[in-house]
């Protein structure tokens, strides 16, 4: 099985606060954002909304990438989602949909 890390972009809602990661398991992280459970930055300013995310097969480039994306002006950061989802919709609902049992997983392997 192939390893998929992820880069992802939460935001509280179009232009508002962001947050960047990096995950194994992007469905389950982001619903551990989502839960507020977590005490921290993104609870604390309801920085829940799946933005952007982009998977890496090796965790040191996901990482570098990770670091890299936080170093960005806010600005560009915006850019980059509003290159691939303009209308800033949250897309952990479709991402969640394709990881059930029986459906085609991220990588199209089920």
């Amino acid at each position: 099985m192939t390893n998929c890390f992820y880069v992802y972009l939460l935001a509280s809602g179009p232009c508002g606060y962001l947050y960047v990661g990096v995950t194994n398991d992007i469905v389950r992280r982001v619903a551990e954002h989502k839960s507020g459970l977590i005490p921290g930055y993104t609870a604390e300013r309801g920085i829940d909304r799946l933005v952007w995310y982009e998977t890496h097969q090796y965790i040191d480039q996901a990482i570098l990438r990770e670091k890299r994306i936080k170093r960005w002006l806010r600005d560009w950061k915006f850019a980059l989602v509003e290159k691939d989802n303009p209308q800033w919709l949250d897309l952990y609902g479709a991402l969640q949909a394709r990881a059930e049992p029986g459906s085609a997983g991220p990588t199209g392997l089920g």
